[in-house]
C-alpha cells in the first residue's frame, strides 16, 4: 500500500512538470532529426575524385578528417562546391572548408528565416535547412583558441529563431557571444542549436526522446572538433539542454560540463554520468526550474536536480541571474565564474560542492 502511494505521488508531480507551471502550451510533438547531412544521396554516388567519398553513417569524425587531410585544396574546393550541404555539416571536416560549404548554402538558401545568418562576417559552421532548421555559430578564433567551449541551449531553439533579439542573452548566439567576451583572448565559444529542440512546456520536454537524438548528435560534434586538431571543448548546457549533456555525458570528449537552470541530467549523481569532464551547476533563485519536481517516473521527468548537494556537482553562485535566461547577463557572478571556466581557471573554489 505504501509502494502504491509513493508511485501516486511521483506521477502526480511528474505530470506537474508540464501541466504545474505553463500547462500544456506545446502543439504537436517535433520529430527528431536525424542521419546524415542534407545532400547525402548525391554525395554518396559522386565519384570525380575517383575514390567513395566518406560515408557519414558508417566513417568516424576521425576517418572523415582523415580523408580531406589527404585531398590536395583544389580536390577540396571541388567538393565543396559540388556537395556544399555536406561539406559544411559533416563532422571531422576542417573547420575553414565548413565555414566557406555554409555561407555557400547560405547564399543559396531560399528561405526568409535564415536570410540574416547569411551576414558577412558570420562563422557558421554548421547549417542544416530541413525542418525548424539547425545551425552553429563560432565567436573568436577557433583554429587558435587555447580554450574553446560549446553553448547548448534548451527548447524553442532552432535555425529560424537563432537570431531573435527577445532576451538576447538567453538566445544561444546571445550566450555564446557573451561568454567568449567575459572569457577574453585566447578562447573561442560555439553557439550550437543542433538538435531538435521541444517547443513549449509539454510532453517533448517532459521527456528524454528528443534529448538521446541530441545527444548523439553533441557527441559527434564534439568528435568532429577534436578530430579537426582542436581541444576539448567545456560544454555549457541551459535547460532542457542540460538532459542532452547528461545523456551524451559518457561518451563526450569535454573538460567541464556545465548546467544551467536544469530540470535534471536523467541521471541519480556525477558518479552515474560516468564522465571524466568536471560537472557544474548552477539555478537562479527566481528561475521558474525550481517548480519542476526532481523525479522521474514512467518516462517522465529528468531526474535528480543537479544543484542538489546530493548530485556532486560544483555549485556555481547564481544569486543575481535574473529568471530563466538571465545566467549569461553581463555583470552576473554565473557569467563570472562561466568565464574562468572557459580560460581553464576555475578551480571550483568558490563554488559550492
Amino acid at each position: 500500500m505504501r509502494r502504491y502511494a509513493r508511485t501516486v505521488v511521483a506521477f502526480a508531480l511528474v505530470t506537474s512538470v508540464v501541466t504545474g507551471t505553463a500547462g500544456w502550451v506545446s502543439g504537436d510533438a517535433q520529430q527528431a532529426l536525424t542521419g546524415p547531412p542534407p545532400g547525402i544521396t548525391s554525395w554518396r554516388a559522386d565519384r570525380a575524385l575517383g575514390v567513395e567519398l566518406p560515408d557519414p553513417e558508417r566513417v568516424s569524425p576521425v576517418e572523415v578528417a582523415a580523408f580531406f587531410d589527404g585531398l590536395s585544396e583544389r580536390e577540396r574546393q571541388l567538393l565543396l562546391i559540388r556537395h556544399a550541404s555536406v561539406v559544411g555539416n559533416l563532422d571531422g571536416t576542417p573547420l575553414e572548408l565548413r565555414y566557406r560549404a555554409n555561407a555557400l548554402a547560405l547564399a543559396t538558401a531560399d528561405d526568409p528565416r535564415y536570410r540574416s545568418l547569411a551576414a558577412p562576417g558570420r562563422q557558421i559552421l554548421a547549417f542544416d535547412p530541413r525542418g525548424r532548421g539547425q545551425v552553429a555559430e563560432v565567436f573568436g578564433d577557433l583554429r587558435t583558441a587555447r580554450r574553446i567551449s560549446v553553448v547548448v541551449p534548451g527548447s524553442d531553439n532552432d535555425a529560424g529563431t537563432f537570431d531573435r533579439k527577445v532576451a538576447a542573452h538567453g538566445a544561444p548566439p546571445g550566450m555564446a557571444r557573451t561568454l567568449h567576451q567575459a572569457a577574453g583572448p585566447g578562447t573561442a565559444v560555439i553557439a550550437w542549436a543542433g538538435y531538435t529542440t521541444p517547443v513549449g512546456v509539454g510532453v517533448d520536454a517532459a521527456t528524454g526522446r528528443l534529448a538521446e537524438a541530441g545527444a548523439e548528435r553533441l557527441e559527434r560534434f564534439a568528435k568532429g572538433l577534436t578530430a579537426d586538431g582542436l581541444p576539448e571543448p567545456a560544454v555549457f548546457c541551459h535547460s532542457y539542454g542540460s538532459v542532452v549533456c547528461g545523456l551524451a555525458a559518457r561518451r563526450l570528449p569535454a573538460t567541464d560540463l556545465v548546467v544551467l537552470g536544469s530540470p535534471g541530467m536523467r541521471a541519480d549523481d556525477v558518479e552515474a554520468l560516468r564522465t571524466r569532464a568536471r560537472v557544474w551547476a548552477a539555478k537562479a533563485p527566481a528561475d521558474w526550474i525550481d517548480d519542476v519536481p526532481s523525479v522521474r517516473f514512467a518516462g517522465l521527468g529528468h531526474g535528480t536536480d543537479p544543484t542538489d548537494p546530493a548530485f556532486g556537482a560544483r555549485r556555481i553562485p547564481a544569486g543575481d541571474a535574473e529568471g530563466h535566461a538571465g545566467y549569461f547577463a553581463p555583470g552576473t557572478e554565473s557569467l563570472r565564474v562561466f568565464a574562468a571556466i572557459a580560460r581553464g581557471a576555475a578551480t571550483g573554489e568558490g563554488a559550492a560542492r
